[in-house]
């Protein structure tokens, strides 16, 4: 019979080195797993953020209010939030008059309300640190009115749904970027208003089933 060898063993100084060696592998492996998904994705996300929340400077640098500065951004916000009130609002009234279902004419109820709210809230805060307000809606905005004035039946409901809705979602990006980065306690607390707000209108529209979300690359209302 042939002899068995028994089994070589590796010394305590190889095992060792071993051991180190599986740690070492296996840590450059879940640092290259972490690197690689944010090397493909990492810089999409803020473009496309910065690409979905747009805003106008006015040229009027940051003002000193007894609430705290003041900036263009600030300022931008509270124009924006009573130029929606001043076509959302009709369009809520459109709806409540024209929906042809119980969810429709319940969205329209929110957004009178909500922008009944904001339209105080933003025209108080204008008054307050000295912003000038529209008080009419944009050349796009009042064509969109328009076309919702036209509307009968059944073709106002969806029409008024998504047009709502994108106008919604366009400015959720900016009440969040302000909320952000304002330093102004009045700015501040009607951003945090019109969070709420705004989301509460975003959630009613979408529970009409009339909302056609926008596919990426979609021009955004403003």
């Amino acid at each position: 019979m042939r002899s068995v060898r028994p089994m070589r063993t590796l010394p305590p100084v190889s095992r060792r080195a071993l051991g180190t060696g599986l740690v070492v592998f296996s840590l450059a492996a879940t640092l290259l797993a972490l690197v690689i998904p944010v090397a493909l994705f990492g810089g999409a996300e803020p473009a496309a953020a910065t690409a979905r929340t747009t805003w106008s400077d006015d040229g009027g640098g940051v003002t000193a209010t007894n609430s705290g500065p003041l900036t263009p951004l600030d300022r931008d916000f509270i124009r924006r939030v009573r130029l929606a009130g001043l076509w959302e609002k009709p369009a809520g009234r459109l709806a409540q008059e024209r929906g042809t279902t119980d969810a429709v004419r319940m969205a329209g109820d929110h957004l009178v309300d909500g922008h009944t709210e904001l339209d105080r809230r933003s025209i108080d805060v204008g008054r307050a640190l000295g912003v000038t307000l529209p008080t009419k809606p944009s050349a796009e905005q009042q064509g969109w009115l328009d076309q919702l004035e036209a509307a009968r039946g059944a073709a106002f409901d969806r029409p008024f749904a998504t047009l709502v809705r994108a106008a919604h979602g366009k400015v959720f990006g900016l009440v969040a970027l302000v909320r952000d980065r304002t330093g102004n306690a009045l700015v501040r607390e009607l951003a945090t208003r019109a969070n709420t707000v705004v989301l509460d209108h975003i959630t009613v529209l979408e529970n009409t089933g009339f909302v056609e979300i926008p596919s990426s690359g979609d021009n955004e209302k403003k």
